[in-house]
């Protein structure tokens, strides 16, 4: 249980690995598996059926498939099957992201028990209860998040069921909401800008008075404070306002950001500060989380963003993603031919620390003289 964020030394010889203090799975993505899991065993006669991925991780996915549960809609929230082939027998799992009202309804609506089988992680529903809160004090609530991500299209609804909503993706939009706000924007760009992205009748004349900032939960902490910052300076300038006197206009929302998060992006820069050769990040190619952890790991070192250790074909070559251009590609000689050679590690909250393991004896392999897995483990 150590209190700062230096990473775990696995010394192997002429392999050494630096894993991040906090990795992988989340309390809310265990939670939601063991849910999951747990459904199909307690329901071997009914029909089982989850909204979209239970989370971002192809082999778990893979493995829900395998016991037979089928997947309602696909991460756009596209249908694969029709919600009305659905009776009040069957057992409907919501991930662990959360799903939006409108959904909620019309499940409920089939006489399908929800409750029961429902993973939201609760770091999710945190958000959504704080967005209730400054609703009803009048707030428009502001989204930080990916607008086609299934937590951000959750959250939307559920904030928008009691309040004005729009959704930034980056610093970039919210420096163009500003432009807007303080009269530097037109009402006809704004509209370009976010069409599809403001809540029913959203009037940004009025209902960008009074706001609040929360964020879709695997995005980077950093990152949605700095737009919090940034907005609530805005809010300042329009009005005119004290430091002391904004509550008026911005409400304060910094108790949404999710620890886990915050406890992993923490720890990929506890893990930079440690002199290493490359990085490597295991996690689903759609997870947002580790797209972030990627981002912070290649400002410093080469990085290879990999869902599977298959991906790792032999000591010279490696497929990884390039989440900015969504492609996979092939690097040829990526491991560094001196000795030690030393590979930051790091993972995403959706994905099972045993592909991480794997992944360690996997390039153990290809170094003769590396020694066992098991003991240097067990030296820890």
């Amino acid at each position: 249980m150590k209190k700062d964020f230096t990473p775990t030394l696995l010394d192997f010889g002429p392999v050494r690995f630096l894993l991040a203090r906090h990795f992988g799975f989340c309390y809310g993505v265990e939670n939601a598996i063991e849910i999951a899991f747990r459904t199909i065993d307690e329901n071997p006669d009914k029909r089982i059926f989850l909204l979209s991925e239970m989370i971002h991780n192809p082999s778990v996915n893979k493995d829900l498939k395998s016991r037979g549960v089928q997947f309602l809609q696909d991460n756009h929230g596209q249908p694969l099957i029709p919600f009305e082939s659905l009776n009040s027998q069957d057992v409907v799992i919501i991930p662990a992201f959360g799903t939006t009202v409108a959904i909620e309804n019309k499940l409920k609506a089939l006489g399908i028990a929800i409750e029961k089988y429902n993973t939201t992680c609760p770091f999710v529903e945190k958000v959504w209860n704080r967005s209730e809160q400054i609703a009803q004090k009048k707030y428009t609530v502001i989204v930080h998040g990916k607008p086609s991500h299934e937590e951000t299209r959750a959250t939307f609804s559920h904030a928008a069921v009691n309040t004005p909503t729009l959704v930034v993706n980056d610093m970039d939009e919210t420096k163009k909401l500003a432009a807007y706000m303080l009269g530097k924007l037109s009402r006809s760009a704004f509209d370009q800008l976010f069409e599809g992205r403001c809540s029913e009748g959203f009037d940004p004349e009025k209902d960008l008075e009074r706001i609040g900032v929360v964020n879709q939960t695997t995005m980077l902490a950093s990152d949605t404070q700095a737009i919090a910052d940034f907005l609530k300076q805005t809010m300042m300038e329009k009005y005119q306002l004290p430091a002391d006197n904004v509550q008026e206009r911005f409400a304060d929302t910094r108790d949404t950001l999710c620890y886990a998060t915050n406890d992993n992006q923490s720890a990929i820069y506890g893990l930079l500060e440690a002199e290493a050769d490359m990085a490597i990040v295991v996690g689903g190619y759609n997870s947002s989380n580790t797209s972030h952890l990627v981002e912070l790991c290649e400002a410093k070192l080469p990085t290879y963003y990999i869902d599977h250790p298959d991906r790792i074909i032999d000591a010279h070559t490696i497929h990884h993603f390039d989440f900015h251009h969504k492609l996979e590609k092939i690097t040829q000689d990526y491991l560094a031919s001196h000795q030690p050679l030393t590979i930051a590690m790091s993972s995403g909250a959706s994905c099972p620390d045993a592909l991480v393991e794997n992944v360690i004896q996997k390039l153990c392999s290809y170094f003769i003289s590396a020694e066992a897995y098991e003991a240097v483990v067990a030296s820890l």
